[in-house]
């Protein structure tokens, strides 16, 4: 009986210190950022409009129905032809979130793991740091399991025909009093 009752303060101590260890650990977990704001927010401004853009788009769809957040970046592209005109092309992830489509703070919603990412890609022209209604911008989205070689094949074209029909002021097209 004598050795029960020195084991039994050990075991006390344990259960304390298992409970402080679930505690810190709670902690940290709630100080986690829950949401992908982050690695949006890390983004140059020149990409977070054409994800805002894509958002947009995926949000018009009658069938999502829940609220999609950047993920993360795949390929990131940027070429200034001068003039303040760029070519964006930008490669990324959105993933669902738990918030009902519509949410307009949805710094707390939290990512769904049960869906599959969406993968993205957008292509567009910005002057002064707008993005330009012409050349149209290109958005493609798609399941990212359902992805196929054609497509990816598709993405390149569509982004280079709106690289080339934005032109670019060569010492070529100049003209002198010579």
């Amino acid at each position: 009986m004598g050795w029960l009752l020195h084991f039994l303060p050990r075991r006390h101590k344990l259960t304390t210190m298992a409970a402080f260890l679930l505690w810190v650990f709670s902690l940290g977990c709630l100080a986690l950022p829950s949401d992908a704001q982050p690695a949006y927010n890390n983004l140059p401004e020149s990409f977070k409009k054409g994800v805002d853009l894509t958002l947009e788009e995926v949000g018009s769809h009658a069938g999502i129905l829940h609220h999609f957040l950047f993920f993360r970046s795949l390929e990131k592209f940027e070429f200034e032809s001068g003039f303040n005109v760029k070519f964006v092309k930008h490669n990324f992830y959105l993933k669902a979130t738990k918030c009902q489509k519509g949410t307009v703070e949805a710094t707390s919603c939290q990512f769904r793991n049960d869906r599959p990412l969406i993968d993205c890609v957008t292509c567009y022209k910005t002057f002064q740091g707008e993005i330009e209604a012409e050349p149209q911008p290109y958005i493609h989205c798609v399941h990212k399991p359902a992805l196929t070689e054609d497509m990816r094949t598709t993405r390149t074209k569509q982004c280079e025909a709106l690289k080339y029909s934005i032109g670019t002021p060569t010492l070529l097209s100049s003209t002198g009093d010579n």
